[in-house]
């Protein structure tokens, strides 16, 4: 039997409305209707797909990205809902990526980074372009609870189980 890859969530931010601060928490609700509570981005609009409900970031790719700058930023400043540490979240959309024990989240397109990434640091925007790197967008298909810590793991699709 081998092992399954398990990440850990390491890190969860919302902001309130376009432009607002960064909040950082340890813990948050997630619904379909609302992606993470608090978080402007979340809330599907009438006839809208919700695509963009919650956004991940992998803690590997921030730290490239910071290494190729030479800085330090926060990774909350990237603008990303969860850092996932210990895991390579696949870029492909369609894929269902499960958090604690009941969240469900289909990846839906790359999160691609945008010119607001040069007002953090020169260069930022282009260092998050390649390979993902500026993280995925992501859809809620089951809401609950999640925490920091909690496991991070790929489900299969058609059977809802660990790949």
């Amino acid at each position: 039997m081998t092992e399954e890859p398990v990440g850990t969530l390491a890190g969860i931010a919302r902001h309130a409305f376009p432009k607002a601060p960064m909040e950082v928490l340890d813990h948050v609700d997630v619904s379909v209707e609302a992606g993470l509570a608090g978080d402007f981005r979340g809330a599907v609009k009438p006839g809208g797909r919700g695509r963009r409900q919650v956004t991940l970031i992998e803690r590997g790719d921030w730290e490239a990205a910071m290494a190729e700058l030479g800085h330090a930023i926060p990774w909350q400043e990237r603008r990303a809902n969860l850092l996932i540490d210990g895991l390579d979240l696949p870029q492909v959309a369609g894929t269902l990526i499960g958090i604690g024990a009941q969240v469900v989240l289909e990846i839906t397109v790359e999160c691609d980074p945008c010119s607001r990434m040069e007002t953090i640091a020169t260069g930022l925007k282009a260092a998050l372009t390649p390979d993902w790197r500026g993280g995925a967008c992501s859809r809620v298909r089951r809401g609950g609870r999640i925490a920091l810590g909690d496991d991070v793991v790929i489900l299969d699709p058609l059977q809802g189980q660990l790949l």
